[in-house]
C-alpha cells in the first residue's frame, strides 16, 4: 500500500472496537472521517437519553463481521455513513 493510511483491516478492527465500546459518542464515525454522522450520533444519544448508543453497538458488530475487502469497499472507498 503506497499511502500512509492504516491497512484496511486495521481500520476495520479499530472502528469496530470503538463502535462497540463507545459507539454512543460516535467516535467510530469520526475515526472513519464521517464528521456529520458523528455529530448526528452524539445528538441522537443525548436526545434519546443514551438509547441511540445501540446504533454504535450494532455498527461495530457489522464492521467486524465484514471481510477486509467489503469493509474497505463500503466504508472507506464508498463512504457509506450508516450501517
Amino acid at each position: 500500500m503506497e499511502n500512509n493510511q492504516p491497512y484496511k483491516s486495521e481500520k476495520k478492527l479499530i472502528a469496530g472496537i470503538l463502535a462497540i465500546v463507545i459507539g454512543s459518542l460516535g467516535i467510530h464515525k469520526f475515526y472513519l472521517g464521517y464528521t456529520k454522522e458523528g455529530i448526528i450520533q452524539i445528538v441522537l444519544t443525548v436526545v434519546t437519553f443514551g438509547f441511540a448508543g445501540v446504533i454504535g453497538f450494532i455498527e461495530g458488530i457489522i464492521y467486524l463481521t465484514k471481510t477486509d475487502e467489503e469493509f474497505d469497499r463500503i466504508y472507506v472507498e464508498g463512504r457509506r455513513g450508516w450501517f
